[in-house]
């Protein structure tokens, strides 16, 4: 109970915040400037659980893959956290996010921190994680909060301490952000995981993400809250599910996903837009799928959209498989990278790739 406390003092005292007015969204965009970098994982760990753990928390591998990321001139990273941690020791783990924070402000880079996430396995579970199966694209990665959670609100109650926890203890720490509440909320998962979800998974969603809206803005960070569509263009607000507009009509600035051409990222940018908020691509960069660092990025930066590709270095996780890899797993290194930028030495996968990448953020070349 006293780490609870701890969390959320911060925002404890103040009343519940609302939605940020569409000025408010800008004016820190204005004083954010152009947020680009990664979703990051180090190359140590095959998911969140394994990532934060006291056993297999890698700080030194974390500081060593984050000067690599500086020096793209990347300066912000989003970052995936995971209920069960709370649940785990509550002090421990907040512990470790500060450690972390330390690291990430030594290299001058920010943090989005997500806190829900509905991609693959709806099983997760403390302890030692399993090791990768090889060939196989984000063979370990866990869903937050698990299908036993998301089934039975009875056992929800935790979330909300968790929740507030971060946007409480966090609230006015400069080294935050964004927070993202809830990463594709409505993912089934139809190419691994599928068989194991339930029917009606959006309907059991919706309401636990309106609480987590909720329960995030009682704890009045000082940073905006988000949480990416990532399967439409969203232009015909008609034609909104209900989580899409959950998402949309909740969050201060507004982010989505795109793997596809440079054409279809126009189109997105282009929709979103009409909601007169700051727009932010917390995922791209997909080589098989046409979605590369050239043209993309130099477009993010010309319309000043945040933007982050996935992965930094080809790990654990092993994203450099593409995803219907969970088909046809592929025996040795994929002759084309699907994400990540380097190797674990920290030598590029695209020496080329990485020299646009730093043209693009202003950093001199290697």
């Amino acid at each position: 109970m006293l780490a609870v406390c701890l969390w959320l003092a911060a925002g404890a005292l103040a009343p519940a915040a609302e939605r940020w007015t569409e000025d408010k969204a800008e004016t820190w965009l204005q004083e954010r400037g152009w947020l680009r970098g990664c979703n990051f994982i180090p190359s140590t760990a095959i998911n969140q659980l394994e990532m934060w753990q006291a056993e297999t928390f890698d700080i030194i591998t974390i500081d060593r893959e984050l000067g690599w990321a500086a020096a793209l001139g990347f300066n912000s990273m989003r970052v995936f956290l995971h209920d069960q941690l709370w649940t785990q020791d509550p002090q421990s783990f907040l512990d470790r996010l500060d450690k972390f924070l330390a690291v990430v402000d030594k290299h001058g880079i920010g943090v989005m921190f997500v806190l829900f996430d509905s991609c693959c396995d709806p099983f997760p579970k403390l302890g030692k994680q399993r090791e990768p199966k090889p060939g196989l694209h984000n063979s370990g990665w866990v869903q937050s909060p698990g299908l036993t959670v998301l089934k039975d609100p009875s056992k929800q109650d935790v979330l909300k301490a968790y929740v507030g926890g971060g946007g409480g203890r966090f609230a006015n720490d400069r080294r935050v952000q964004v927070w993202d509440i809830w990463n594709e909320p409505d993912n089934m998962n139809g190419s691994s995981y599928g068989q194991f979800e339930p029917k009606d998974k959006a309907k059991l969603v919706v309401p636990l993400l309106a609480k987590a809206f909720a329960w995030a803005r009682e704890a009045n960070p000082s940073q905006p809250l988000t949480s990416g569509v990532w399967q439409e263009t969203w232009s015909d607000a008609a034609k909104l599910n209900p989580i899409e507009r959950l998402q949309l009509d909740n969050s201060d600035v507004i982010s989505f996903h795109c793997y596809g051409k440079i054409e279809q990222t126009r189109e997105r940018v282009r929709g979103l837009r009409t909601r007169h908020r700051p727009v932010l691509c917390t995922e791209y960069m997909s080589r098989g799928s046409g979605s590369t660092f050239d043209p993309q990025l130099g477009f993010f930066k010309e319309q000043n959209v945040a933007s982050y590709n996935w992965g930094l270095v080809n790990g654990k996780t092993q994203t450099i498989y593409p995803w219907n890899s969970w088909q046809k797993a592929l025996p040795a290194e994929s002759p084309l990278w699907f994400h990540d930028i380097f190797h674990r030495d920290g030598t590029p996968y695209r020496p080329a790739e990485a020299d646009y990448i730093r043209k693009v953020t202003g950093k001199p070349a290697q």
